[in-house]
């Protein structure tokens, strides 16, 4: 493939599940993709098995921790000095932000008794400040300043894409909070980033305060679904200050991974099959917009 016409894609968090999933089915699309984990040694691993599968020269590794902010400066300066240019970028990295019960948790999901509403899955769920920190440092500024490091380079693109791996879980219907609920509804023309940040800041302030239930925030998994609703109203900002970017975020719906203890319905590659698609989206496509799957969903 002439050099010019060659794409190029980063996917963090993609050293297993969704995120190598998602490296796969790119890659099978001729796209040279950069596979990145936290461990160094797991993301080797991971992209030797994709090479023992045929996607020898579509797959490099390089080490990301989308907290540390030195780590996404080295991935950037690599993607400039190896390829010139990025195409599309998948924010795939997130953590669950609590400590599970697993056995428990697997026993209610099992049964249906969680998805039917019986069991309160707040019982199974013990979520911390240190950890409810770590959630946002990942799924939220981990992703914004992974964004903002790479956008010089996809802005060198005829394509660029960013998709953000999102959760219905972030959805305004779950965000209890009336103030919050407000700012992140904002249309994307006066929503600021700024504003976004408060309402985490916020969040995490009240959290060590002890005040999330008397503050109106949910009570399950809160850091999780407060850092994937923020995640969805930066996807917008992004959309909206990126025209001639296609820019969206997406739930790939409740998928077998490691995340859910593997409780999920769906298979990976059913769950890989919508951030690829968005990533792989025509120059008229969709743009800031929140997608369940396959379809546009309300926030």
């Amino acid at each position: 493939m002439a050099e010019s016409t060659k794409r190029y894609a980063v996917v963090t968090g993609s050293n297993k599940g969704i995120g190598l999933e998602t490296v796969r089915q790119l890659a099978s699309n001729g796209i040279t993709v950069v596979l990145t984990a936290r461990d160094e040694k797991r993301g080797l691993e991971a992209v030797e098995k994709l090479k023992q599968s045929g996607l020898s020269g579509q797959v490099v590794f390089h080490q990301l921790d989308v907290a540390d902010p030195s780590s996404i400066a080295s991935l950037a300066n690599f993607v400039e000095t190896q390829f010139g240019k990025l195409d599309i970028l998948v924010n795939n990295a997130g953590i669950g932000g609590a400590i599970i019960d697993v056995d428990g948790f697997k026993a209610a999901s099992d049964s249906g008794a969680i998805a039917r509403g019986e069991i309160d899955g707040k019982k199974f769920a013990t979520e911390t400040y240190e950890l409810t920190e770590e959630c946002f440092q990942i799924n939220y500024y981990g992703a914004k300043r992974t964004a903002e490091a790479l956008i010089p380079l996809l802005q060198l693109s005829d394509s660029p894409r960013i998709v953000n791996v999102s959760s219905a879980m972030g959805k305004l219907k779950n965000i209890t909070s009336d103030w919050a609920k407000g700012v992140l509804s904002t249309d994307a023309e006066n929503l600021r980033e700024e504003s976004v940040d408060e309402v985490v800041t916020e969040f995490l302030k009240d959290f060590k305060e002890s005040s999330l239930e008397s503050k109106g925030w949910p009570s399950f998994m809160s850091g999780y679904t407060v850092s994937k609703a923020a995640m969805n109203a930066y996807t917008r900002i992004l959309a909206n200050q990126y025209p001639g970017f296609r820019v969206n975020s997406v739930c790939p719906g409740y998928v077998k991974t490691d995340i859910n203890f593997n409780t999920g319905v769906l298979p990976v590659e059913e769950g890989a099959a919508s951030p690829v698609k968005l990533a792989l989206l025509p120059n008229d496509g969709p743009t800031g917009q929140f997608f369940v799957r396959s379809e546009v969903s309300c926030l």
